[in-house]
């Protein structure tokens, strides 16, 4: 069987990977297109998935003529949301809107879809096609995977939605600006697709009021599940993180500068924590936009000895290995030391959101900055082991990443091989 999966950005990569592994394990073949930046050829999972037989991996600026790449990228940009909140470029983006409207963009949408089915799955009617969630606001813009799928539609082919993330938040106003609780709009650009798949209930609740109930499936966590997390220990680059003397070491996740936090108190909080002798702090921004963000800038974190900001070529798992504590402003990267026990401590009270780590295990929240230092001081004094509560932390597994069991990928390939039959 056939499949053509579209990757965009790193949380693309991270959970989507999985399940072509999986796919191409179980004797099918596939085409992987990135659709975001060239950087992520060099990604060290798209080298894997490169080396793998029966993938065929290639960047769009690599299978078009340069001057149809272009039509196609300025098109992206224009009708891109991030774009458009740009001041000047923004409304540049939309005045170019404007005078090509959707039915003079529709042929190059439908030239390069063509192109990339035809390429794929020839004159065949069977396969399918996979992207991540799509929402209204995607940094691919929503009008042309529409024509993507509407074309493998007419072709036969199943198309899927499969999950860029493990929904870290148990509550819904997380953002700025968001100030009443009712379904989002921006996920109703799901409904395009045959199926839609989320790792878990919390992630559901996105995608339920936009559609009927056997188009959403919930199969489990393919980044997390313990298949993978083997595999992907296998791949890793070295880690330029280096263990020094230190007594405890700390890693703090932030999250994405849209997400509303408590960005004053965050910097209390590093400050505390250097003050503790034979800590070791790195603060870990988000991969995709923590040069927004603040802290990251904060002359007087920099001078701190004990502190400093993780580089681009430190993954999480690198810095989830160096640690003894994590400390997180609700990321799902955090998942993979729940499931090896690692202490990682919820720090909700620095953030909008209830973190689906808290609400799991009450025993990881952090509620104010006298916890913080309860916390650090107790692990100081008596080390890192016994942290969780083990009843909370299987629930947390068995509901957040393996539901309803463990045999996460397999669970995927069955679904991809019913849409492509």
């Amino acid at each position: 069987m056939k499949a053509l999966f579209f990757l965009r950005h790193y949380n693309d990569i991270d959970h989507v990977t999985p399940v072509i592994y999986k796919w191409i394990g179980s004797g099918h073949q596939c085409d992987v297109v990135l659709i975001g930046s060239t950087q992520f050829r060099r990604d060290f999972r798209v080298k894997y998935l490169s080396q793998l037989q029966g993938v065929r991996v290639a960047h769009m600026k690599e299978l078009f003529p340069l001057t149809v790449y272009i039509k196609w990228r300025l098109q992206m940009l224009m009708l891109t949301r991030n774009v458009r909140r740009i001041k000047v470029i923004g409304k540049l983006a939309e005045k170019l809107a404007e005078r090509c409207d959707e039915k003079q963009r529709a042929p190059l949408w439908r030239h390069t879809a063509e192109f990339l089915l035809n390429r794929c799955f020839g004159d065949a009617g069977k396969g399918v096609v996979a992207f991540d969630w799509i929402e209204r606001n995607s940094v691919i813009c929503v009008e042309w995977v529409e024509t993507v799928i509407a074309m493998a539609k007419e072709r036969g082919l199943g198309t899927i939605s499969l999950p860029h993330g493990d929904s870290p938040h148990a509550s819904q106003l997380i953002r700025r600006g968001e100030r009443r609780v009712e379904p989002d709009i921006t996920f109703s650009a799901a409904t395009m697709f045959d199926k839609v798949v989320v790792p878990n209930e919390l992630c559901s609740v996105r995608f339920r009021p936009f559609m009927t109930g056997n188009q959403l499936a919930v199969l489990g966590s393919p980044r997390y599940c313990e298949e993978w997390l083997k595999i992907l220990a296998g791949l890793m680059p070295p880690s330029p993180l280096i263990r020094s003397d230190s007594r405890l070491k700390i890693v703090m996740f932030l999250r994405k500068a849209n997400f509303t936090t408590f960005w004053e108190e965050v910097g209390e909080v590093v400050h505390m924590i250097a003050e503790f002798p034979g800590v070791e702090l790195v603060i870990k921004p988000h991969t995709r936009s923590g040069w927004k963000q603040s802290l990251t800038t904060d002359s007087s974190i920099k001078r701190l000895p004990n502190v400093r900001v993780a580089s681009d070529d430190a993954h999480s798992v690198h810095l989830m290995n160096w640690a003894d504590v994590i400390i997180d402003l609700a990321t799902s990267v955090v998942f993979e030391a729940v499931r090896a026990k690692k202490p990682v401590l919820a720090a909700d009270y620095l953030i909008a959101a209830r973190s689906a780590v808290a609400y799991y295990m009450p025993e990881t929240e952090l509620k104010c900055r006298d916890e913080v230092y309860e916390k650090i001081d107790y692990f100081l004094n008596n080390g890192c082991d016994s942290f969780y509560i083990e009843e909370h932390r299987q629930r947390f597994l068995r509901e957040m990443l393996d539901y309803p069991d463990a045999n996460v990928l397999p669970r995927y390939v069955a679904l991809l091989e019913q849409l492509a039959d």
